[in-house]
């Protein structure tokens, strides 16, 4: 069992009641973590600390902020057996998932130091004589992250990491389900040595969780927000924001559809497939959650695919190298079991896998899936997908169409012309034609439509986002006025 405290001004700091809370291993249930249960008031003073850094982070040239991420990349990368030790506890990741998030945040850090002298502007043309007019980019002030936990250093990192290059200062609030993992980040920062209060970590019980963030949100320092979870709860953030005019990003749900058309390469889209529905056992905002199908070559690629996914060894991460771990709670084997019994009780077919009785979830394939199924619709985020069988391209893309999200998709097929089309047509912020649906790369602009949520993280995009974009003037020579 592992103690954490939260950080605020660069000081360890407790709850200011003394309260904590327990994070348990979904598999035996031992505490896995003791963390500080935060109050409003904590969290304020979390915003106060990051406020009274801002100025000096905000004036830092870029050359030394990017020195600092790139300490902080080289320092998080060190730390690869803790945050494979701390997700296996927390949440029952596979070692193989942790080295990926370890790897791509790593990255995301050097991403990050790369943006730091690409905070720019441009002039503008003004039809006043003598005026010089610059649209210029400067930090926002303090960026609220909250991050999740299913890729939690990749996704914990992304919430500051180009808020930091672009001169703000960040308050990172960790996931109940792992507080420990994002901890560490926490530590890989400040052993970088970015100065006191640039980096503030906040941690809180599950049912404080609306309070803690109303009160950041509300805090009149804070001025960006980015949250990456369920569209539930970024609704909820959305209406928090918006009573406080604060301007946020939203990565939320996914409903990823995989098209394989009739001229795919069948070997590769299964191979694509099975890495996109069962990487950390499909709990991947980009998972694959629904593989549509031309039925000209559905029968090959069901085979085929349901052959893989019997391969892919299931197991306690703790004990050896599995591809699945743990899910994170019994409530995704309720959820899965329950999408599992209502697809084959409305004549889905069960090709591998099925029901399970423990965290430890197998790769489930059901094929002849119809919209008329839960798991048609709603997101399984666990390792059970869908094969829907359509006849011809547009029922393909109608069928990706046919739901509320839009965050990634695929589209395989080999006349590539056709299948960029298709890609284009498709309803989601990301797209990979002959690739995978989890794909993600720092410099990249990454988020959804629709119910996915709204703004992009990555590279230009990103600076877009934790920047204020301000018209400056300056007039040079006499101006005529009318009066």
């Amino acid at each position: 069992m592992s103690t954490i405290s939260m950080l605020v001004g660069g000081q360890p700091r407790p709850a200011g009641n003394g309260a904590t809370f327990t994070r348990k291993n979904p598999l035996d249930g031992q505490v896995a973590t003791t963390a500080p249960a935060a109050t409003p008031d904590d969290a304020r003073a979390a915003v106060d600390a990051a406020a009274q850094a801002f100025p000096a982070w905000a004036a830092l040239g870029p050359g030394a902020r990017r020195a600092l991420l790139i300490k902080a990349s080289a320092a998080l990368e060190a730390k690869g057996e803790a945050f494979a030790a701390a997700m296996a506890a927390e949440t029952g990741a596979s070692g193989m998932w942790a080295g990926f998030n370890v790897h791509l945040a790593a990255g995301m850090l050097l991403e990050a130091a790369a943006l730091t002298t690409q905070v720019g502007g441009e002039q503008i043309p003004s039809d006043v004589p003598g005026s010089l007019s610059l649209a210029v980019r400067q930090p926002a002030g303090v960026v609220l992250g909250i991050a999740p936990w299913n890729a939690p250093v990749i996704l914990g990192v992304r919430a500051i990491a180009t808020p930091l290059a672009c001169g703000n200062t960040v308050v990172l609030k960790g996931s109940e389900l792992c507080p420990q993992t994002h901890g560490l980040i926490v530590e890989a920062l400040q052993e970088a040595g970015l100065p006191p209060g640039v980096v503030n970590f906040v941690t809180n019980a599950p049912a404080d969780a609306a309070a803690v963030v109303e009160a950041m949100v509300a805090h009149p320092a804070l001025r960006r927000v980015n949250f990456t979870g369920s569209t539930h709860v970024g609704r909820l953030i959305a209406q928090t924001c918006a009573r406080y005019l604060k301007p946020a990003v939203l990565e939320l749900g996914g409903k990823a559809p995989f098209v394989v058309l009739d001229d795919a390469d069948i070997a590769a889209a299964v191979d694509a497939a099975a890495f996109g529905s069962f990487a950390n056992s499909g709990q991947i905002c980009m998972s694959t959650e629904r593989i549509v199908v031309d039925a000209k070559v559905a029968d090959a690629f069901a085979e085929a695919f349901a052959a893989k996914a019997r391969t892919l060894p299931l197991g306690d991460p703790r004990q050896g190298p599995v591809v699945l771990g743990s899910v994170v709670d019994m409530a995704t084997v309720e959820r899965c079991n329950r999408m599992v019994d209502d697809a084959l009780a409305k004549g889905a077919t069960l090709l591998c896998g099925g029901k399970a009785d423990s965290t430890l979830m197998p790769a489930t394939v059901l094929d002849h899936v119809t919209r008329e199924m839960e798991i048609y619709h709603e997101e399984s985020f666990g390792p059970v997908k869908p094969i829907v069988r359509v006849d011809g391209t547009e029922a393909a893309i109608a069928c990706a169409n046919d739901n509320p999200f839009g965050l990634s998709a695929a589209v395989f097929g080999r006349d590539v012309a056709r299948a960029w089309q298709v890609a284009r047509r498709i309803e989601s912020g990301i797209c990979h034609v002959n690739g995978p649906t989890v794909h993600d790369e720092a410099q990249m602009p990454f988020g959804g439509v629709k119910d996915s949520g709204w703004g992009r993280f990555g590279g230009k995009a990103g600076i877009e986002a934790f920047t204020e974009l301000r018209w400056i003037t300056l007039q040079m020579g006499e101006r005529h006025y009318p009066f």
